[in-house]
């Protein structure tokens, strides 16, 4: 029986982008077909037409399915979306597809074939392209992924925020109900507390291309960051079930 595999993608007011992304992720399932893929469009608070043209797509793939919810939040669609999921592997992407979709087969292969339970994708690996990123974001993202090593220093993973991340359904269903972020910061705390529980994390590079048009507010949202690294190290994490 074929691993089942759902891919969310989390959308805020991206009635443009959407159907450039959804269309690109089933033309290359479709040269996959070990897998049963199915994309779940997970739409936070849009205000634009994008819960319109996710309905009008649901028509031309049947594959697809579409959550709402009315508050905004990466980390909020993403529990949303995965805890409604009952797929053996649950992952997402950005839907601007900065990185390299080539690399998903790796991501679900890591968790069904290898026994991992969390994969992500890393731009901050030596083997990893990274195309067009400001140095800003480069500096703000190093040193961030740098904090998070001084904090947690059994941390063994480069980069927490490349949205581009795959569980298990073991690992989401333990670890995603004690994560208590709904913004970005969810992607650390999920893997900070699949740290804690001994969950195997692979991280896998990747090509990423700068998106000129992100809707990332990189002042507001390392601040955010900082903040719910505190929370974790001062305040202590939850403890999950044994991955064992």
């Amino acid at each position: 029986m074929a691993t089942t595999v759902d891919i969310v993608i989390p959308v805020l007011n991206e009635e443009v982008a959407l159907p450039v992304c959804i269309e690109k992720i089933f033309e290359f399932v479709k040269n996959h077909p070990d897998r049963e893929w199915r994309v779940v469009v997970a739409d936070n608070g849009s205000t634009d037409r994008t819960a319109e043209v996710a309905s009008e797509l649901i028509e031309k793939y049947p594959s697809l399915r579409v959550t709402h919810l009315d508050q905004r939040g990466r980390g909020r669609a993403l529990k949303k979306a995965w805890t409604e999921s009952d797929a053996d592997v649950r992952l997402y992407m950005d839907v601007d597809l900065s990185t390299d979709i080539n690399r998903m087969p790796d991501l679900v292969a890591a968790i069904a074939d290898n026994g991992y339970d969390v994969a992500i994708g890393s731009r901050l690996r030596k083997d990893s392209e990274v195309v067009g990123r400001t140095l800003k974001r480069e500096i703000t993202s190093r040193g961030y992924n740098i904090m998070i090593r001084m904090m947690f220093p059994l941390t063994g993973w480069r980069d927490a925020q490349c949205g581009f991340k795959a569980v298990s359904r073991k690992a989401s269903e333990n670890l995603v109900p004690l994560a208590k972020d709904n913004a970005w910061f969810f992607d650390t705390e999920l893997l900070l507390l699949a740290g804690k529980a001994g969950y195997r994390i692979k991280e896998i590079p990747v090509r990423w291309e700068d998106d000129p048009d992100t809707r990332v507010k990189i002042i507001s949202t390392a601040w955010e960051d900082v903040k719910g690294l505190l929370r974790l190290r001062f305040k202590g994490r939850p403890v999950p079930p044994s991955a064992s």
